[in-house]
């Protein structure tokens, strides 16, 4: 995880020196997991999120983007409109450390210096790492060995972004990643007491909230110069 987050130091640094026009600020807002603990709900933040975040404008419509995330993520079987899951009053609560480097496609030309295009809706798309904790051993009857675990996700999501005031910008956003992982919520198929759910679904967890950032570069955003 610290080779990834020197690797994504490195790269806004390159960014920086090479583009004329880009971003740079934070975010913050709630998380959520969704996998076979809790809630079925996709879209429901139980707990807080937030981190920084980097973008090169190579043109109105196109942004690369960088962020790094800390979330927490829980769930309680109480919350569950299953009677199964209610039942079986099972939770969890864990910590994601996430790295995802992607593309944000403007749906309308996006430039501050322009008054009529300081607003659009806009999709995304990443590739995630994230490091989180997991269950190693028992110990003795539930109680656990703990250890982390670094794996890739799939992000995509939708946003608004608007002018604020001057050479600032925020932006509301939805996040969803889907995950190679099956253990976030500390399932484990080795130990019979953490042994429940589907093994064939993986987790999900989602990143809803505000960004405010700030442009560098001249003009603020993206313009064609004269």
């Amino acid at each position: 995880m610290k080779k990834l987050i020197i690797f994504f130091i490195l790269s806004c640094i390159t960014f920086t020196t090479k583009a004329q026009l880009y971003e740079a600020g934070i975010f913050a807002g709630g998380s959520n997991y969704v996998g076979d603990i809790g809630s079925e709900y996709y879209i429901r933040p139980n707990n807080a999120m937030g981190g920084v975040i980097f973008k090169w404008n190579k043109n109105p419509r196109v942004a690369f983007r960088g962020t790094f995330t800390f979330a927490q993520l829980q769930a309680d079987d109480k919350d569950a409109n299953n009677l199964g899951r209610y039942n079986r009053g099972i939770g969890f609560k864990n910590s994601i450390k996430e790295l995802a480097v992607g593309i944000e496609f403007n749906y309308f030309e996006y430039n501050l210096s322009d008054y009529r295009k300081t607003q659009t809706p806009y999709i995304i798309l990443e590739l995630a790492a994230f490091n989180y904790r997991v269950v190693k051993n028992e110990i003795s009857y539930q109680n656990y060995e703990y250890g982390s675990n670094t794996s890739f996700a799939i992000p995509f999501g939708v946003g608004y972004k608007t002018k604020l005031g001057e050479g600032f910008a925020i932006a509301a956003e939805v996040r969803a990643r889907y995950t190679f992982v099956d253990d976030i919520d500390y399932n484990n198929t080795a130990i019979s007491s953490l042994n429940f759910g589907n093994p064939d679904s993986n987790d999900w967890y989602f990143l809803s909230g505000i960004s405010l950032v700030y442009t560098f570069g001249r003009p603020p955003c993206y313009a064609t110069p004269y």
